[in-house]
């Protein structure tokens, strides 16, 4: 193109990328894809084409494509901008180019790229791409740096931004763009749904025609639960073109994302925290500079499979490694459908018996160990109980050892209650205040981590209960949101929560560096903060609150699209069984009651099993089924820690009465089949199911990179429960499970011919 003077072209583990500099000395993002770059895609103009299209182009190019969009308050904005869009910001349609560096390191390639704005702002850029070499995936952040000798104001800053979401193929982006929206909610975790453009509104009006709507796709999160209604991450795809693009926020708080139109083009900005969006500014004093959140960003093949399966490499390699995802040991908890929040040495005591004899290597006692009676707004000291526990906790803690298992306490550090008798006598500036007020959420303070004391506070507690009560395991929960943050010591209420963010994190380093084993589950009301600024420091995440196991199924089939299998804790939760009525209705209770164990015990076996319920008080029918589907577990944990997640039917959804969802390596694929018929669930088989009961599943390409797998090919067998037989048959690719009850579940291990498990 004649308005490019300059093209760098960077092609690394699949990413193809390019970078066009202008006769202006413009910087500009072309081409992010793991397709081939055509110049004429970005304005759909060749030699050929009339002068006036070429000067569009120009025009285009001088209002998009830039790398980073960064906004400063008291700028002139130019070109048009409707809605609340985060682009033609100044100085980001101001910055030239000033340079690149091409290196490697020990994780793969890295590119950094400097901009400046010498003229208007004074400010420059400084764009770190790390890739990761083994994966399509690099993680991007910007940092800006004010050069000029007056204060600046931040209000947006681009972590990634890239125009032309939809440049490759001649069709409507109406009818070739999708994008998978992961609503995530209590109960409601990993709810991931797919959408065409304009049933977002983001319809095409005419293909290359100018256009410039004011709407806009706006997926946020705002305050310190990050994950409470969408996951912070995205997924676009281009079905003619068949490519893919997707991307994670690895920020523990505030971020947003958007989607919308830029004359002849579809453009994605994502970010951390905005003012906009979350009550966030800094200012930026002479000399200071300010980091972007960082991003994760990959291409694929048109398939949210294929994302998936790069993401969880990626999410491999950034974590901090631990024992924890390498041995993947079984926990009991003895909260749900349990103790809920009520124990005592008394009831603990059958309980680690039974746990200890199931299989189970971890056991924690849950919430409620720290005090009497009702004790939501009381905590904050966490100390034992004597009332509930007489011979004090160690007593019981003591116990769990000498039965085998690795002991685990509850903890919820971040908070203190209202009648906590140390924070009515702690300063105000230990909290998140707003309008000169602490800030209330559910009769509990959020603590402020960037304060020194409460830094020692939160210390002396871990230290405690680790050195005195003998804990291996804490299960660190966090059950309120204190809103956009707090104004003590910042220049915005979101600047403050951002660097109350910064601390906690810096806070879980330093205690992994004093506690390299000890294993600390991230919990927040279940799955409300799953990302992974903190899933790099926690080795396992709590993926729900949801009390029935049959709408567990379809958190459990979808978690491996929000964190890698071997982090996704599941509960596996058997009731108590009273059998009533004749000898026949007995029968049909026992036979149900089977069907719930094995139920629970799938929900969790391909991911990490959270053992709970009343174990102690189950049959000895039932509780055999709980311990053997503790050993199949064993004996595939090796495999789950490595392998990729599949959906032979595509993401669960909620309203789906049949489920399927598995795991493979390269030598085998485990497959987990749930039936459920209840009121508002839809039989979702299609229009190829034989008969009501019968389930029909693709597996062609199961063991990607091999030959197919046709004919003879494969080998099914049912792992578990082995002696609760059901009928199903392979018949080429498809494997047919016949499920006769309302609601069943099974698990199955496919191989390829001649492979063992």
């Amino acid at each position: 193109m004649s308005y490019i003077r300059e093209y760098i072209r960077i092609e690394e583990n699949g990413i193809r990328m390019v970078l066009g500099v202008t006769p202006k000395n413009q910087l500009k993002l072309l081409h992010f894809s793991h397709a081939p770059f055509v110049e004429t895609d970005i304005c759909r103009t060749g030699p050929e084409c009339k002068e006036e299209d070429r000067e569009a182009g120009e025009r285009y190019l001088d209002e998009a494509f830039q790398l980073v969009q960064a906004s400063l308050s008291g700028y002139n904005r130019p070109y048009e901008k409707h809605g609340n869009k985060h682009i033609v910001t100044a100085p980001g349609y101001l910055f030239t180019y000033a340079g690149m560096e091409d290196t490697r390191n020990e994780t793969g390639r890295r590119i950094l790229i400097r901009q400046e704005d010498k003229e208007v702002t004074r400010t420059e850029t400084e764009t770190v791409m790390q890739f990761y070499d083994g994966t399509s995936v690099v993680r991007i952040y910007t940092t800006i740096y004010n050069r000029g000798e007056e204060k600046q104001t931040l209000e947006y800053l681009s972590s990634f931004c890239y125009t032309g979401l939809e440049k490759e193929g001649e069709a409507s982006s109406d009818e070739k763009m999708r994008v998978y929206i992961p609503f995530n909610g209590w109960q409601k975790e990993m709810s991931i749904r797919e959408f065409t453009f304009p049933e977002l509104g983001l319809a095409q009006t005419q293909p290359g025609v100018y256009q410039r709507t004011s709407q806009v796709l706006e997926i946020t999160n705002t305050g310190n639960w990050s994950s409470k209604k969408y996951l912070p991450l995205g997924y676009v795809e281009n079905r003619q073109a068949h490519t893919g693009l997707f991307w994670q926020i690895e920020h523990n708080g505030s971020w947003h994302y958007e989607i919308s139109d830029q004359n002849t083009h579809f453009y994605l900005c994502v970010s951390g925290p905005t003012e906009v969006q979350s009550h966030w500014f800094k200012e930026l004093a002479p000399g200071e500079a300010f980091t972007s959140v960082p991003v994760a960003v990959g291409v694929c093949g048109d398939s949210f499979e294929e994302a998936v399966g790069e993401l969880t490499k990626y999410r491999r390699k950034i974590r901090r490694p631990n024992a924890d995802n390498e041995n993947l040991p079984v926990i009991f908890n003895d909260y749900m459908n349990c103790l809920f929040g009520s124990p005592t040495t008394e009831k603990e005591l059958p309980l680690i018996d039974a746990a200890a004899e199931c299989g189970c290597e971890y056991y924690v006692i849950d919430a409620g160990w720290y005090a009497p009676g009702e004790w939501w707004d009381s905590v904050g000291e966490w100390r034992e109980s004597r009332e509930r526990f007489p011979g004090g906790i160690k007593e019981v803690t003591d116990y769990i050892r000498q039965k085998g298992m690795i002991p685990g306490v509850w903890l919820e550090l971040e908070v203190m209650g209202i009648h906590c008798e140390k924070a009515k006598t702690a300063p105000d500036d230990w909290f998140f205040v707003r309008h000169g007020k602490r800030v209330y959420d559910r009769s509990r303070y959020q603590l402020d981590f960037r304060n020194p004391a409460v830094i020692a506070h939160v210390n002396e507690v871990l230290d405690r209960v680790v050195r005195e009560y003998g804990v291996g395991y804490i299960k660190m929960d966090y059950n309120i949101e204190p809103g956009i943050g707090t104004e003590l010591y910042a220049e915005s209420v979101g600047q403050g929560m951002l660097e109350h963010e910064k601390a906690y994190l810096a806070w879980l380093d330093e205690v992994f560096r004093r506690y390299p084993d000890l294993v600390i589950e991230n919990c927040s009301s279940g799955g409300l903060r799953i990302d992974y600024a903190l899933l790099s420091r926690y080795s396992i995440q709590s993926t729900s609150d949801q009390e029935d196991y049959r709408n567990y199924a379809t958190i459990a089939a979808n978690a491996a699209a929000g964190v890698t299998p071997e982090q996704a804790a599941v509960w596996s939760y058997p009731m108590r069984q009273k059998l009533s009525g004749s000898g026949e209705e007995q029968r049909e209770q026992a036979e149900k009651g089977r069907e719930e164990v094995i139920y629970n015990m799938i929900n969790a076996i391909l991911l990490r099993i959270h053992q709970s319920g009343h174990l102690a008080e189950l049959s000895p029918e039932r509780k055999e089924l709980v311990k053997e589907g503790i050993r199949v577990y064993k004996r595939i944990r090796g495999d789950i820690r490595r392998a990729l997640p599949f959906w032979p039917l595509g993401i669960a959804e909620n309203t789906d009465k049949w489920l399927c969802a598995g795991l493979r390596t390269e030598e085998r694929g485990y497959l987990a089949v749930w039936k459920r018929e209840m009121e508002g669930k839809k039989d979702n088989r299609g229009e190829t199911a034989p008969e009501e009961n019968c389930l029909e599943i693709p597996l062609d390409g199961l063991f990607r990179g091999k030959e197919p797998s046709g004919g003879n090919s494969l080998s099914v067998r049912l792992l578990y429960p082995e002696a609760e037989k059901v009928l199903f048959e392979l018949a080429g690719d498809r494997l047919r499970v016949w499920l006769e009850k309302p609601v069943m579940a099974r698990l199955f291990v496919i191989e390829k011919a001649g492979g063992r498990e």
